[in-house]
């Protein structure tokens, strides 16, 4: 199961944020909400910073230019939402540009000014080292924490208190980019991890330690501010140690959501003051507190979501080549598919492949929502995958698992294809319980007990271990019209058919039956199964240009897409590329395109007559293709620069090149083609039109 603890805890943490400034606990319990919001809650922004810090140097802090240009951006941004309440406020005063420097144009939003001075100076103290850097930015902690939590006490030494006030003329807490944001940035970086005891015994006495602090500080009545602690430190350390543990994959959703949360929270709480006035409801929606925070809560929760979904899928400004897929068309095609099936037949997706290089995991999700409960890989490791991405419903191994990994068959809930009979007594000897589908071979000849060796299929019924739940046959012509292989497939179903008969009428129950694939459905009348296996089709693709019996409104699923990385300009007699291969004959003007045939792309495509769109228009392929890079000829278009994105399968401003088309130029077929698509592709979703 996927868990991406990082990115679910990110939302809890705005969750805390909202809680912090709406006090929901004020109506019953001063000292509650006090906890709530001002003990516990203060773990929320240090770990949206350990979170930043921890994904910074993973990177190896290569990357800390761009994300401070883009919290900037981001910051920007806010700070012109904003500026309507700035104004309602009275705050665009002669103070504002000072706040916009170091306190935030509004009351949240000092978290970004805190980043655009926090980051530099953990980017520097990190260069020296982490043992140098931790203490270092310890001790601007413990000098922030002077002027906050502790400021009663530090301001009682007159030095103190003097150095403090000057401070403060220039910020207004020492919870800032200086003394607050770099040491969570770098104990983010630094990634420790403990082990579970330690981490739950730390964390349970740090928190303990923290919450009698903050309790202390309080009955002192000697706090400034409260957002630092002496422990808060320690009990960030060990709650980011158990969430790194538990952490597995990402959730981007949770991870945008919680983002969008803490910047529009401020404008719902004034939205629910104002709507709680115009309908005379300030008892239940003002005056409570609890009911204060739901209702800001659920709406900050609301507009966040619909700005996530009206809002498109960008793709990474550091993707080189990726593969666009289009999850409503597969839910279209899904619906084509499984409206020409007989009535209670479903579909069973293939998604072996990683789906025919669509990427399985979100196809699968999408398929999830669309009705779609069965799906089919070729090995173990597939079917592993999916159950630890979340993927419910069964998944069926289509080729030969090992019997002495049964046990992970049963631990992931898999269900075996038997290949043979002795497959199938060997996976029964090693004592676990499966799920297993027949397979029954009709003439393909490649996995399946003999149709006619009624005696082996019997004896898989009486093996104590083995529970079949389907079994299924493959027609291996069925995407041919011939008369011969029309005849052939009519043979394959009819040995099919009568051992299904036969075993029902031996009280041997075959379970869930198919016998379609893809172009069985194309060209077959529906058959009278539990399941039709849709592997190609429901990426809206033919294997090859042969005509199907039946047209289906299919649509392609996957774009390929690259970027132009270089234009370079040739003279009549240059040549470019591996072996000089391309010559130009005229003034040259060719694209270097940042994909090539370690990507997947058949090495001979050039010389094959490969072409990309690029602005709408149709360019050549030319030259050898490198691995990472090809060569496309831009002389006839009017501008060409670097960025531009290139299409190699897909449509473009009206244009469009077929997955089939770009398969048969390389002499193979579109699951080929597909499939071969590299791992270093990342799977995008298509923007919605």
């Amino acid at each position: 199961m996927r868990r991406p603890a990082l990115d679910r805890f990110r939302l809890l943490a705005a969750v805390l944020v909202v809680a912090i400034h709406t006090s929901p606990l004020t109506t019953y319990t001063a000292l509650g909400d006090f906890y709530l919001a001002r003990v516990l809650g203060r773990v929320a922004v240090p770990f949206f910073l350990m979170v930043s810090g921890y994904f910074l140097g993973q990177k190896g802090w290569r990357t800390v230019r761009a994300f401070w240009r883009k919290t900037a951006l981001l910051y920007g941004v806010c700070a012109l939402l904003y500026l309507p309440l700035n104004l309602y406020a009275g705050q665009l005063d002669g103070d504002f540009l000072r706040r916009l420097v170091t306190d935030g144009t509004f009351y949240h939003l000092w978290y970004f000014p805190g980043l655009l001075l926090g980051v530099p100076i953990a980017w520097q103290l990190r260069r020296r080292g982490l043992r140098i850097a931790l203490p270092a930015a310890g001790v601007l902690y413990l000098v922030g924490l002077g002027g906050d939590s502790y400021y009663g006490l530090a301001a009682q030494i007159p030095a103190l208190e003097t150095a403090y006030s000057a401070f403060f003329q220039v910020f207004s807490y020492t919870r800032n980019g200086l003394f607050y944001v770099p040491l969570f940035l770098l104990l983010g970086a630094a990634g420790r991890r403990f082990s579970r005891r330690a981490t739950l015994a730390g964390f349970l006495l740090s928190l303990a330690a923290m919450s009698g602090e903050a309790l202390w500080l309080r009955g002192l009545g000697v706090q400034r501010h409260d957002s630092m602690y002496l422990f808060l430190p320690l009990v960030m350390l060990f709650l980011f140690s158990a969430l790194l543990g538990a952490n597995q994959g990402e959730g981007r959703i949770a991870r945008r959501l919680s983002a969008l949360v803490y910047i529009i929270h401020p404008w719902c709480i004034v939205l629910v003051r104002f709507v709680a006035e115009l309908l005379g409801a300030e008892r239940l929606l003002v005056a409570n507190s609890l009911g204060h925070f739901c209702a800001v809560l659920a709406l900050s929760l609301a507009l966040s979501a619909a700005v996530l979904a009206l809002a498109p899928q960008r793709l990474p400004p550091t993707a080189r080549a990726w593969r666009e897929v289009d999850l409503e068309a597969l839910a279209h095609n899904a619906g084509v598919l499984q409206k020409a099936l007989s009535p209670g037949q479903k579909l069973m997706a293939v998604v072996k492949a990683d789906a025919y290089g669509h990427g399985a995991v979100p196809v699968c999700r999408r398929l999830w929502k669309s009705g779609v409960r069965a799906f089919a890989v070729a090995c173990l490791s597939e079917g592993v995958a999916l159950r630890k991405a979340g993927i419910r419903g069964t998944i069926l191994i289509l080729g030969c698992t090992r019997p002495e990994d049964a046990p992970l068959l049963a631990r992931w809930r898999l269900t075996q294809t038997v290949a043979d009979a002795d497959h199938g007594r060997a996976l029964d000897a090693q004592g676990v319980h499966l799920q297993a589908h027949l397979a029954l071979d009709t003439g393909m000849h490649r996995l399946g007990i003999p149709a006619g060796d009624r005696g082996a299929i019997a004896a898989m019924y009486r093996l104590p271990h083995l529970r079949i739940t389907g079994t299924f046959s493959h027609l291996c012509v069925a995407d041919s019209l011939t008369a011969a292989d029309t005849a052939y497939t009519q043979r394959q179903l009819a040995a099919f058919y009568e051992t299904v008969d036969w075993m029902r009428a031996a009280g041997y129950d075959p379970g869930a039956i198919h016998v379609q694939a893809s172009y069985g459905i194309w060209n077959l009348p529906p058959q009278p199964c539990g399941y039709a296996r849709a592997g190609i089709a429901l990426y809206g693709v033919r294997s090859g240009g042969a005509p199907v019996q039946r047209a289906l409104d299919l649509r392609p699923v996957l774009s390929l897409r690259a970027r132009v990385a270089s234009v370079r300009h040739l003279e009549p007699g240059d040549a470019a590329g591996y072996d000089l291969a391309f010559h130009a004959h005229r003034k040259t003007r060719l694209a270097v395109v940042t994909i090539g045939y370690g990507d997947g792309l058949p090495r001979d495509l050039p010389q094959r007559g490969g072409e990309v769109l690029l602005r709408g228009r149709r360019c050549p392929m030319v030259g050898r293709m490198c691995m990472d890079q090809l060569l496309v000829d831009v002389t006839e278009l009017d501008t060409v620069a670097p960025g531009d994105v290139v299409t190699l399968i897909g449509r473009e401003l009206g244009q469009e090149i077929r997955a089939e088309a770009v398969a048969e130029q390389c002499g193979t077929i579109t699951n080929e083609l597909l499939s071969r698509l590299g791992a270093r592709l990342p799977v995008m979703v298509a923007e919605a039109p």
